[in-house]
Parts: C-alpha cells; sequence; structure tokens
C-alpha cells in the first residue's frame, strides 16, 4: 500500500449529490449530521475535510458521469502521436470526432466540464468556510488552507481554459439561477495569472511538500509550473522573464532532481521520487471504484483503456486482464527515437510479434508509462480492470528545465549559457550525447520526446504556430480534416446550451 494518505479522504466527513447540467453541476456538500453549514465548519478538522474534498476531482476524469477523460488521452487524440482505437471508430465517438477535427456540442468533453466546475465550487466552498471558523484557525492555518483551495481553483480554470478557452467564471458560487458571465479566453486568462502571481507572492507555500502523508498537495512548484504552462500557452511574452525566474527559484532551491533512469519514473517506486513535481494519487487497495460507481476514490481505468484486448499472458500482465484497445502508438512516433535513446523502451510498449485481438487502429505499440502490471491491481477488492494504482504524473522536474531552457532562449539568453546546460541535463539522461549550443528547435524537438503520452505535445504544437503545419490528414484515411485556428476551442457541451442560452458556443 502507499504511504500517502491524501486519497483516503477524498469524500470523508461530507457527502455528495451531483447532477450534470450547467446550473447546478456542482457538488453540494452536506454534513450528514445534519447541523448548518456554518455551523459544521467552525473547527480545524472540519476545515481539513472540506480542503481535502476540493482535491477530490482530480481523480475522477479517466472516468467519470459515464464518461472517459484520462487527461493524457484527451490532450494526445488532438496530437500527431496516437491513434484513438477502441473496437471501432464508434467507440468513444466523442474522442473519434475531436481527433478529426469535427466535434460537436453532442460530441465533446462534457463531463471534464462538469468535473473542473465541481473542483471549482468545492474550492470556493473552502475560502467561504474558512469565514465561519476563522476564530478557531490559527493563522497559519487558515493561509494554509485558503492557498490551497486558491490554487486549486486555478488548476481546474485551467484545464477548462485550455479546452474550452470561453468560459463561465466566478470566484463565488452562485445561487439560483447558477448563471456567470462567460468570459473571453483572454479575459479568463487575465484573471488566473494574477491570481496565481498573487499566490505566489503571499502564499507562503512550501516550495515541496516534507512529508510523504502529504504528497498530492499543492506546492509552490506545483504553482509556478502552473503559471510558466499558462504564460508559455498564452505567449504573453511581457511575463516570460518573470516566469523564467520562478523556474529557477525552482532549480535554484536543489529540492528536485532528474531521476536517474528514465524507465524508474514510471515503476510505482518511482512515483513521487525527486523529479516529482505533482502527482494526482490512484490507489487500488482501498478501491471503492466498481461498475456502477466510477466517481468512488481509489484506482485509475487508464492502464485498461490504452493496452491490447485479449492478452495472452506475460510481460507482467496475466492473462484475462484484456484492455481496451484506446490510443494505440503510431509507427512514426515509434521511429522518432534513435536506437540508443533509453526513452523509447520506456515509452512505448512494443508487442510487435505477440498474438492479441487487435482493435481499431492498433499498431502493436503501446504507451508504456501507464501500462498494466498484474502488481499495480493485486490488492484491489473490487474491479481489478477499473483500479490500478498507477499515479497520474502531472509535473515532472524536467519539464521545469525545458521550460526555463525555452524561456531563457525567449528572452535574450546565450545558446551556450544555462539553457544549453538545461537541455543538455534531460538529453543526457536519455544516454544521448551533449548539444555543443542550444536551440529553441532542439528544446522543443526534446520536449516532443521526453513527453509523448503525457498530454503536452498538443498544447506545444498550438503556441507555436506548428499545429495547421503538423495536424493534417494522414496517409491512411483516420483523419482527414485539418486543424485551423477555430478548433483551438472545443464545443461547450449541448447539455451546458440548453441549461443556460445565455452561453456562446465555441465557434469550432
Amino acid at each position: 500500500m502507499k504511504k500517502n494518505k491524501l486519497i483516503f479522504l477524498g469524500l470523508l466527513g461530507v457527502s455528495v449529490m451531483l447532477t450534470t447540467s450547467c446550473n447546478d453541476s456542482f457538488l453540494n456538500v452536506e454534513n450528514p449530521a445534519g447541523e448548518p453549514l456554518e455551523e459544521y465548519y467552525t473547527t480545524d478538522a472540519h476545515i481539513q475535510e472540506a480542503v481535502v474534498a476540493a482535491y477530490d476531482p482530480m481523480h475522477w476524469p479517466d472516468w467519470g458521469l459515464g464518461q472517459y477523460n484520462a487527461l493524457n488521452i484527451d490532450a494526445e487524440i488532438l496530437g500527431d502521436d496516437f491513434w484513438v482505437g477502441g473496437s471501432n471508430i464508434s467507440d468513444m465517438q466523442n474522442w473519434h470526432k475531436l481527433f478529426n477535427y469535427e466535434g460537436d456540442a453532442n460530441n465533446t468533453l462534457s463531463s471534464l466540464w462538469t468535473v473542473d466546475y465541481s473542483g471549482i465550487k468545492r474550492c470556493n466552498d473552502v475560502i467561504k468556510y474558512i469565514g465561519y471558523a476563522a476564530g478557531n484557525l490559527t493563522d497559519t492555518n487558515k493561509k494554509w488552507y485558503e492557498m490551497q483551495a486558491r490554487t486549486l481553483r486555478v488548476f481546474y480554470y485551467n484545464m477548462l481554459w485550455h479546452y474550452f478557452g470561453n468560459i463561465p467564471f466566478y470566484l463565488t458560487n452562485m445561487e439560483s439561477p447558477y448563471k456567470a458571465p462567460q468570459l473571453k479566453a483572454d479575459d479568463v486568462y487575465s484573471q488566473l495569472i494574477v491570481e496565481l502571481e498573487d499566490i505566489l507572492k503571499n502564499g507562503d507555500l512550501p516550495m515541496k511538500m516534507s512529508k510523504t502523508a502529504d504528497y498530492g498537495r499543492v506546492t509552490k512548484a506545483f504553482a509556478i509550473m502552473m503559471y510558466a504552462e499558462m504564460v508559455m500557452y498564452q505567449n504573453d511574452q511581457s511575463r516570460y522573464a518573470t516566469a523564467l525566474s520562478y523556474l529557477n527559484e525552482i532549480i535554484g532551491s536543489n529540492q528536485y532532481q532528474l531521476n536517474p533512469k528514465f524507465g524508474d519514473i514510471w515503476a510505482e517506486s518511482g512515483e513521487w521520487c525527486n523529479e516529482s513535481i505533482f502527482e494526482i494519487n490512484y490507489e487500488e487497495s482501498i478501491s471503492e471504484r466498481d461498475w456502477g460507481s466510477p466517481l468512488a476514490i481509489g484506482g485509475t481505468v487508464l492502464p485498461t483503456l490504452i493496452s491490447p484486448n485479449s492478452w495472452p499472458g506475460g510481460d507482467g500482465w496475466s492473462k484475462g486482464q484484456d484492455g481496451w484497445g484506446f490510443l494505440p502508438v503510431r509507427l512514426e512516433t515509434y521511429a522518432l527515437y534513435s536506437d540508443n535513446d533509453t526513452r523509447r523502451s520506456a515509452t512505448i510498449w512494443d508487442v510487435r510479434g505477440t498474438d492479441y485481438t487487435a482493435r481499431y487502429q492498433d499498431t502493436h505499440l503501446w504507451l508504456a508509462k501507464y501500462r498494466p502490471f498484474d502488481a499495480n491491481n493485486a490488492n484491489c477488492p473490487t474491479s481489478k480492470n477499473l483500479n490500478y494504482n498507477n499515479n497520474y504524473r502531472y509535473y515532472r522536474y524536467a519539464e521545469t528545465l525545458l521550460d526555463a531552457a525555452e524561456l531563457s532562449l525567449r528572452t535574450g539568453g546565450s545558446e551556450t549559457g544555462d539553457a544549453k546546460t538545461w537541455l543538455n541535463q534531460v538529453h543526457t539522461r536519455a544516454g544521448l550525447g551533449e548539444f555543443s549550443k542550444a536551440t529553441l528547435d532542439d528544446v522543443l524537438k526534446e520536449r516532443h520526446l521526453e513527453f509523448i503520452g503525457e498530454g503536452k505535445r498538443y498544447w506545444d504544437l498550438v503556441r507555436t504556430g506548428e499545429a495547421a503545419k503538423v495536424l493534417t490528414p494522414d496517409k491512411y484515411g483516420y483523419r482527414t480534416n485539418s486543424w485551423t485556428e477555430s478548433k483551438k476551442y472545443i464545443p461547450i457541451a449541448q447539455g451546458e446550451l440548453d441549461t443556460d442560452p445565455a452561453l456562446v458556443q465555441n465557434k469550432y
């Protein structure tokens, strides 16, 4: 069993009621004893319950509200390294439609919208409840709980901003009729980036958690990585230098280092290693998730989603634990790696020559980073297929180094200075020789090879202006449409539009 306890507490002390339409697509937290909220949330212990409950929606996207939305799959299907797969083109039709840039209000990431707004609602609740308990909280704890809630709220909004762009925005929970102003994407960014700057300036978040029981809580390093990610995606040149200075704080802290072996990051023993800045925790031994209860705490379904069907047994995975065949790796992606790049075997599970039931778009190449192993669901008390303990690696120190290298070059840094040092740390860890200098092309290529399957590539193509050049029809006839600027923000679900007629659909 993992040492981390945060996941155990996701719903402790609260009961939840979930509906999916926009006006009430939030979690209503109610005290099981029945006293009014303003009486219940008056103690430190009860505020802690609300804080931990605000983390819980992080665990939901891979399967929640009748839809699979594993965060890496959602992003990778929009890019150029994977196919969608599944049993056929109608299996997870919304993914196939989005892959071909023909999504619509009925084929989009509808549950991701609901999940993230649920998280926002819970974060707003924490901030409100702190006021109820103010007299019973130390100043230190009051600030600590508030900063966690504010940082998490940016996380949930950041997800919505990346995918949907033009979204309802509010910092205080709504009352009937539950409608908030829909901001343009640039205005959402402006709100969030200022919020992050205030958090980083005044939040006193620790750069890294010192206790394993707190692994999974937000840190200053987590907030910095979000800041850099958002500034770079927005191409906000006015903040490049600030983002670089923040990244230098992570590097200069010496609290994070690259794991010596890239492949070891993805083993259970590699979870929360010194390279890990943030992970979303999953634990199979306390899994409540089963068919009919997808939002329950416990394990992740991701390894089942992205593995072969009718597996004959072997390679650490027994016969009878069949995968669903989503996200097969393209042959062209495998060819990107040189033979001596150690990341290839750690990134791509090559089972060419193994006989199993091939599903749609199968290449016999699969994502090794989150592949299934018997050991990763051995202690699951419910459905093993739905509950692996693979933590989702959200930010790694390798990304800190490559972000810093890129921003250094974009702000006039020398090609033989810090950017080269940071790039070479990542590059040589993969068993490759050093660069004599660092160029933007080198850094972006390194990002591609380093983060395949981690949901980074598509956003890099969009922000660097390469998407329209790269995301075009393929020779296999799978993707027949090209990406255009109008595809940057995916459609808002029809259910949300029906609930709030004031919502304006993205011009997809």
